[in-house]
């Protein structure tokens, strides 16, 4: 796995993307979040299909904080099961790369 990931997800409303991104970079599990939204999702739950607006969170994080960063999402998240996915970031400039190490550092 790369050193570092992108990780996205969804919230159903503005409000829960702002404290979900809030509490995540507070906690240093990520160095950043953008909340981008409102945007429209299709998709299929259970056996049906559907549409919805959803705001869309993009977090940037060290492949090392990932699990923690995973577990605080689905025990904070609104919904059951909530999509998370983390994709590698295969390249970045040094400053931005050096700026996610220093800020998903733990806490003492």
């Amino acid at each position: 796995m790369a050193d570092y990931v992108q990780v996205s997800t969804a919230t159903p409303t503005r409000e829960h993307a702002v404290e979900l991104a809030r509490s995540v970079v507070s906690e240093r599990l990520a160095a950043g979040a953008q909340i981008v939204g409102p945007v429209i999702s299709a998709f299929w739950h259970d056996g049906e299909f559907g549409t919805g607006e959803e705001w869309r969170l993009l977090l940037k994080t060290s492949a090392a904080r990932y699990p923690d960063l995973e577990a605080h999402i689905l025990r904070h998240h609104p919904w059951q099961n909530p999509e998370l996915a983390a994709v590698p970031i295969v390249s970045g400039s040094q400053g931005c790369l050096e700026w996610i190490s220093a800020h998903t550092e733990p806490s003492e």
